[in-house]
């Protein structure tokens, strides 16, 4: 029924029953967009949202340690993300002792906030399209390394020119498939500090089982603060840093909002594929996910049964066993999703619309072979797409899959060194050494390594041939094998690392046994002969063009890019998901601290609640943070278009106030970074009342309250 709804892929939709597609430039809202959002209820121009001369919206919204979202909430530099997106590093400043993971953390003073190792914020300074100068460089007759070699100097050239001596980070971006070119102009601050986070009771309620899924009642938030030298510069962490003035900050809003009310996202999209052909769906439906969803299952296998008898075990890992959880969910959804929706036929549909425009005469001599070569090029890969998620799925989860291979490799380099040269490489080691194994769990490694290797050399094909060899003396079973090597590795300590330092040799290393189990895995996971360099070559080739053909084929229609990790605007409304009577609302857009409550299961990992939580619901203790209809709202849905890397993206309401954190998607538009839903997709967000509540009710951090410009 929903198949009608998926033929077109970029179209601009207008009834109202309809989100609105589409993840924005904000260079060209101007143009394409400030009309249609000021229709449906945006109070501010595109001036307010972008300007490079005057302070904006996009002045406090910020990328959030390279994955995810953040926003600047005050004039102090306060910063809201959630707490999924704080999680590894809540995690890395925690400890049996300190445990912030478990029992959340809130720091009364600026001098209580917590720095964690490594982590940072980077602003959005300006972009520009620098199309026409990179294109006027190649031509289609040239082979596609001759091409990409070219592009890669000129990319270089401009992000010299943009960068005032080091002063800004600059990226160019290849669009549409290199069919468009973009600079983005960014600052980065390095000293970003925890200033707080709900228990994890409250930040991650509902775990794996409610990921995903609608009605959530996850207070999915976390706090930190950016910091800069006196004058407000980017600088290493220092005693003497202050809090950093920001050019812009978010007010927020708590007077509630109505199903049908505007909305809008800005955010880091990580990655969608929405121009991807029928052939790459059906890859990815049969051969990559799943794949890539059992290799992860017997990670996170692995690693549960130990977190789950020692609690060092668990803080420790998880960070990394929480990554590992979302996208085996995720990909599984994504299979089931596709499926549902027929989305390859749909696909075929649009590609036979194509083929049809290719074969007219004018047309044929440029696009008539696109579609033979890009179905050639995934006949040829699917096998490899399947090995290559298998063994994905083994280095996202096994430590020691790739760490002997990266490490090696530098301690080999140091071994090759002059006594001078070693003096400065050490430290450096030292410090990747420490950094990379001071947290490890050999027997939770072992497991782990053990188990992926099995289901590697039994599903994934052409494997590795070291690894084929092992397999083969083994019969298969790694337990041994692997048990072995971390007895006789020089990788499985730190202090064997330490002493090689003062005794550096290169058959030590050529010969470490998980060294060489790693770089098997490593160099068949980069492997790349003539062949498929051919192919890729062949595909990109074809691939660009069915874009750009597509693209003059519908002259008329507002088009958007891929997301690729830069900033973007994508707006809606409030909007619920049809009835399915599992929701406490009365209308099914929000969910309610009441909805929280029945959920409740003392002493379950994912649906305990803390007894003060409890307590302030019984008496009905919200403060100005309750709905006028008298509950404590929690989560909402909007039907904006975001996918990975909005997490913590602001949601705001027509005046540019802050309204609530994006979170989540939901499982019924699984399949949304392929091809867009127009009739499910759905935006999952903690209320900002929520967060706020518990800010203050909860933990009683009015400090952190009186920061915020809060808007009643």
């Amino acid at each position: 029924m929903k198949k009608i709804f998926f033929l077109v892929l970029l179209s601009a939709l207008s009834m109202s029953t309809y989100a609105d597609e589409g993840m924005w430039f904000l260079m060209h809202l101007k143009k394409l967009n400030e009309a249609d959002m000021q229709k449906k209820g945006l109070k501010l121009t595109a001036e307010d949202i972008y300007s490079i001369n005057n302070s904006s919206l996009k002045d406090a919204i910020v990328q959030f340690n390279g994955g995810c979202t953040a926003e600047i909430v005050s004039g102090q530099g306060l910063v809201f993300t959630n707490h999924h997106c704080g999680y590894g590093a809540i995690a890395e400043l925690s400890s049996t002792k300190h445990d912030y993971l478990t029992d959340g953390f809130w720091a009364k003073s600026l001098q209580e906030e917590l720095k964690p190792k490594s982590l940072y914020i980077r602003f959005f300074v300006r972009m520009d399209d620098v199309s026409e100068r990179i294109l006027n460089l190649v031509n289609d007759k040239m082979l596609e390394e001759d091409r990409e070699r070219t592009i890669n100097r000129e990319i270089a050239k401009i992000e010299q020119e943009n960068s005032e001596n080091g002063k800004y980070v600059v990226s160019v971006k290849s669009f549409y498939n290199g069919n468009e070119y973009y600079y983005f102009v960014y600052q980065d601050y390095t000293d970003v500090r925890l200033v707080g986070t709900p228990p994890s009771s409250i930040g991650k309620f509902g775990g794996d089982t409610d990921n995903w899924e609608w009605p959530r009642h996850t207070g999915d938030f976390s706090i930190f603060r950016v910091y800069g030298d006196k004058d407000g510069n980017p600088a290493s962490y220092s005693e003497e840093n202050v809090p950093l003035v920001p050019k812009h900050f978010l007010p927020i809003s708590i007077k509630g909002f109505k199903e049908g009310d505007f909305s809008m996202i800005l955010g880091y999209p990580g990655r969608t594929n929405r121009w991807m052909p029928a052939a790459g769906i059906d890859q990815n439906v049969n051969y990559a996910y799943p794949a890539w969803v059992e290799a992860s299952k017997v990670g996170m296998d692995a690693m549960k049964k130990h977190m789950d008898k020692d609690q060092s075990v668990n803080i420790n890992y998880a960070s990394q066993y929480s990554g590992v959880s979302n996208y085996w969910k995720n990909r599984q959804g994504m299979i089931d999703a596709l499926k549902k929706h027929e989305t390859s036929a749909a696909k075929r549909k649009q590609e036979e619309d194509f083929s049809q425009w290719a074969s007219k005469k004018e047309n044929r001599s440029k696009y008539g072979n696109v579609l033979t070569t890009i179905n050639d090029y995934y006949a040829a890969t699917n096998e490899k797409a399947k090995h290559d998620n298998y063994l994905m799925g083994m280095l996202r989860s096994s430590t020691f899959a790739a760490l002997p291979q990266s490490l090696g490799n530098g301690l080999k380099k140091y071994a090759e060194s002059s006594e001078a040269e070693r003096v400065n490489l050490r430290p450096r080691l030292e410090n990747f050494i420490q950094t990379n194994l001071e947290k490890v769990y050999l027997p939770l490694e072992i497991d782990v390594l053990i188990d992926e290797l099995n289901l590697y050399t039994s599903k994934a094909g052409n494997i590795a041939p070291y690894i084929a060899n092992l397999a083969k003396n083994n019969n298969g079973d790694f337990s041994g094998t692997i048990q072995d090597a971390f007895n006789k590795s020089i990788f499985s300590k730190m202090e064997n690392l330490n002493n090689f330092l003062d005794t550096p040799s290169l058959e030590t290393i050529n010969e470490d046994p998980l060294y060489k189990i790693s770089t098997a895995l490593l160099d068949k996971y980069r492997e790349s002969d003539p062949k498929q360099v051919k192919l890729d070559g062949q595909y990109q080739a074809a691939f660009r063009k069915y874009i750009a053909g597509f693209l003059s084929m519908n002259p008329n229609t507002k088009y958007y890019p891929d997301a690729n990790s830069t900033l973007r605007l994508t707006y809606g409304k409030i909007r619920a998901l049809p009835e399915d009577g599992k929701n406490d609302a009365k209308i099914n857009n929000y969910t309610t601290l009441e909805g929280t409550i029945a959920k409740y299961q003392p002493g379950d990992e994912e649906f305990d609640l803390p007894k003060r939580l409890i307590e302030l619901h019984a008496t009905k203790d919200y403060g100005r943070y309750a709905d006028k209809a008298g509950y404590m709202p929690v989560n909402f849905l909007s039907d904006e278009d975001i996918t990975g890397g909005n997490s913590g993206s602001p949601v705001l309401n027509g005046n540019g106030e802050l309204i609530g954190l994006a979170f989540d998607g939901n499982i019924e538009a699984m399949a949304g970074d392929v091809i867009f839903d127009p009739i499910l997709q759905r935006t999952i967000s903690v209320d900002i009342r929520y967060v706020l509540f518990i800010i203050d009710k909860y933990a009683g951090a009015q400090n952190i309250i009186d920061e915020l410009n809060i808007v009643e």
